[in-house]
């Protein structure tokens, strides 16, 4: 069992930055792939970006050159980056963690075992 909380979140302006971290549980974090997906009101999650356990990364096209994925292993930690924000990243954001996920399957929410409660990311124009 993995439990995953989420920091970070707030109210910007456009052209901003905040940094997300993701807090989890478990000795074996370094074995997870690693994802972040937002929810706007109305929509459905959409895949924000990855990182595997060889530290390789993946991104949505509309937030790729704005945001950047990372993690720590020694703090169980993985990080979101966001530069450059827009008033359509406006969302709540969600960690994910899954061990045994496919390359083919990184993008698909239901596909990660293990979610934090999501942080409001509010971006005003």
């Amino acid at each position: 069992q993995v439990q995953l909380v989420e920091s970070g979140g707030g109210s910007v302006q456009a052209g901003g930055s905040l940094r997300l971290s993701c807090a989890a549980s478990g000795r074996t974090f370094s074995s997870y792939t690693m994802g972040w997906f937002r929810q706007a009101p109305g929509k459905e999650r959409e895949f924000v970006a990855a990182i595997r356990r060889t530290g390789s990364t993946y991104y949505a096209e509309s937030v790729k050159e704005r945001f950047t994925i990372s993690r720590d292993n020694a703090k169980n930690t993985v990080f979101l980056q966001m530069n450059s924000l827009k008033s359509e990243d406006t969302a709540v954001y969600y960690c994910a963690a899954d061990s045994t996920l496919m390359l083919v399957d990184l993008r698909v929410a239901g596909r990660y075992d293990y979610w934090g409660q999501g942080t409001q990311v509010t971006v005003s124009s």
